[in-house]
């Protein structure tokens, strides 16, 4: 099964929270952090959003830096995708 999202909305799959920290640490479950950079998997087209026009300025396979709670979360086929706003995407890392 594939996703396509619509408008402005852009599917993106995690990455792995870090295991350990850099002194060596290795952390529980639980005080693991949230990642916040993922992969862009799909881009919708964007068009004509609330009356204004939205040009989408990321590209499948790039990584982003997202808002912490962002999105919508979701699991297809077993792997877990993140469905949000171009708007709530705060830059590409390169």
């Amino acid at each position: 099964m594939t996703i396509k999202p619509l408008a402005d909305r852009v599917v993106i799959k995690m990455t792995e929270a870090e295991e350990t920290t850099k002194s060596g640490i290795i952390l529980a479950g639980s005080a693991k952090e949230k990642p916040q950079v993922a992969e862009v998997v799909e881009v919708g087209p964007g068009g004509i959003v609330d009356g204004k026009e939205v040009k989408m300025n990321v590209e499948k396979g790039q990584k982003v830096l997202i808002s912490k709670y962002s999105g919508t979360e979701v699991k297809i086929d077993g792997v877990e995708y993140t469905i949000l706003r171009q708007s709530d995407i705060l830059a590409v890392v390169e």
